[in-house]
């Protein structure tokens, strides 16, 4: 049994208060990005690609296709940008015939930006994970191909202060029946 997990699950949240002095390093970016590649998906379908942004000037730009409505101000500051597309999800056929009402891919794509945001999370880095964005400018900004989707953007860097947080969440018993 590993207990660390539920310390890491407890210490991780969304940051939204980057230090802009502090890039990433390269060497964790990859870390991060190999906990991702190895996380499951659904009939091995991998259906993500990953384009990652690192330096100031791009993060800046790309910032900009997240903050409409005033929202996500605290991009600028973050040391690199985790972009996810979503890729075809090739899923065997006699499952793909009798399962058609869940969208895989969208799932497996939840399931590897979380590992990367745990991962981050060990290595001493923060992670806020971004769905509101504009798509078409985000595309057209980092070449992204006009039939790939962009599903998120995962914001990476470091704290400018660390915050700890008592985590607001529901009880169990309001979110969980055991059925015996």
């Amino acid at each position: 049994m590993i207990d660390d997990f539920m310390t890491l699950v407890q210490a991780r949240y969304s940051c939204r208060d980057y230090d802009p002095d502090k890039p990433v390093e390269h060497e964790k970016l990859i870390q991060c990005l190999e906990a991702a590649r190895l996380a499951p998906s659904a009939c091995n379908s991998q259906p993500w690609h990953f384009t990652v942004v690192e330096s100031r000037e791009m993060i800046l730009k790309t910032a900009k296709c997240l903050q409409e409505s005033g929202m996500n101000q605290f991009a600028d500051n973050a040391g690199a940008l985790i972009v996810i597309n979503e890729e075809p999800a090739i899923l065997k056929a006699v499952i793909a015939a009798k399962m058609d009402s869940q969208s895989y891919a969208q799932i497996d794509i939840g399931i590897a930006a979380a590992h990367i945001c745990y991962e981050a999370a060990s290595l001493g880095l923060n992670t806020c994970i971004l769905g509101w964005l504009n798509e078409d400018r985000i595309k057209q900004l980092l070449n992204i191909p006009a039939e790939k989707t962009v599903r998120l953007v995962i914001a990476v860097g470091y704290a400018r202060e660390e915050k700890h947080y008592n985590k607001k969440r529901r009880p169990m018993e309001e979110i969980c029946d055991f059925i015996g």
